[in-house]
């Protein structure tokens, strides 16, 4: 059998950011109907070591079934390193014979898709009038956020505020952004506030937050980690990609609910739902809207179905007997 093998710079030229957001509405959607299997992540943590190795598996039925699975190292000391924090790869499954069809980096697919995800969940929650955003780090998911703002906002104003003011300066002067000296400087009036950091505790307090401003909640995605402090979360109106993912994997819900602060009837809604009409989302000009973003296994399947239909297409990749 032939097994397509799809390199970093494969994905980035197969990849846009405004295909990607429709892609990941379609499977939010998809999932919110229940036509997807999405178990929990697995992840291992061998004692006593910094990086962590997680497996995402997901299922697609329908027509053309598919299984995927995303393998990931991450690595938070590899940005030092000029490399990435999530070090892996995709596989994608034929549903009906099981067959290995694509091996895909992981890397460029987990910044793309990631940032859509939040972009999506922007579209659909943020104020209609959205025009400035705070983007907290310098990383490569800060980068991807900058793209996927400027998908589904209109030429907004973007600030970037890192704890390496060196870093925010470089990916500000490489996307066209300013740079904030302060978390607080950079919430100032944001209407939309991306949080893209590897922080253990909060980063963004409540006070800081403009009046009806919607936060994508991205950086954090293990429990005992957090980028916004309690009262954002208690005070605000809390959207996930999936409920599950949120009561078991979100530090920045688990660590506010061992404060009292919330439960979880505090959790309004997936995006998914919101995007098929079974909740309203942003009832208010002046609520809070928090998404909680955890990255799914679907949303690494849909990318990669869209990734390998388009490099059949148009003849990228190599191909090798499996």
């Amino acid at each position: 059998m032939s097994l397509l093998v799809l390199s970093e710079r494969d994905v980035r030229t197969l990849l846009d950011i405004e295909s990607c957001v429709e892609a990941m509405a379609e499977v939010l959607a998809s999932l919110a109907r229940g036509e997807l299997y999405q178990p929990l992540r697995s992840i291992a943590r061998p004692p006593g070591a910094e990086n962590l190795f997680g497996l995402m598996p997901s299922y697609r039925g329908g027509t053309t079934p598919s299984f995927g699975l995303k393998e990931i190292v991450v690595v938070p000391s590899n940005p030092s390193r000029g490399l990435d924090t999530h070090m892996g790869g995709v596989l994608l499954h034929d549903g009906e014979t099981g067959e290995l069809v694509a091996i895909i980096n992981a890397s460029p697919v987990t910044e793309i898709r990631t940032a859509a995800v939040s972009g999506v969940a922007t579209r659909a929650l943020a104020r209609s009038d959205a025009e400035r955003v705070a983007i907290l780090g310098a990383g490569a998911q800060a980068r991807g956020h900058v793209q996927a703002m400027r998908a589904v906002l209109d030429d907004p104003e973007i600030r970037i505020w890192a704890r390496r003011i060196e870093a925010a300066e470089e990916l500000a002067g490489e996307v066209g952004a300013t740079v904030a000296p302060s978390v607080d400087a950079a919430l100032f009036g944001a209407e939309v506030v991306c949080t893209t950091t590897a922080a253990v505790e909060p980063i963004v307090e409540h006070r800081w937050l403009a009046p009806g401003a919607h936060v994508n909640a991205v950086g954090s995605s293990i429990p005992t980690t957090r980028e916004l402090d309690t009262e954002t979360v208690a005070r605000s109106s809390l959207f996930t990609d999936r409920r599950e993912s949120c009561l078991n994997e979100a530090g920045d819900y688990l660590l506010a609910a061992a404060d009292g602060a919330v439960g979880p009837d505090h959790i309004k809604a997936e995006l998914g739902e919101v995007l098929i009409g079974k909740h309203p989302g942003r009832e208010r000009d002046d609520e809070l809207t928090v998404f909680k973003s955890l990255g799914l296994a679907v949303e690494d399947l849909a990318a990669a179905e869209l990734v390998v239909r388009r490099a059949r297409e148009q003849g990228v990749g190599s191909e090798v007997e499996f």
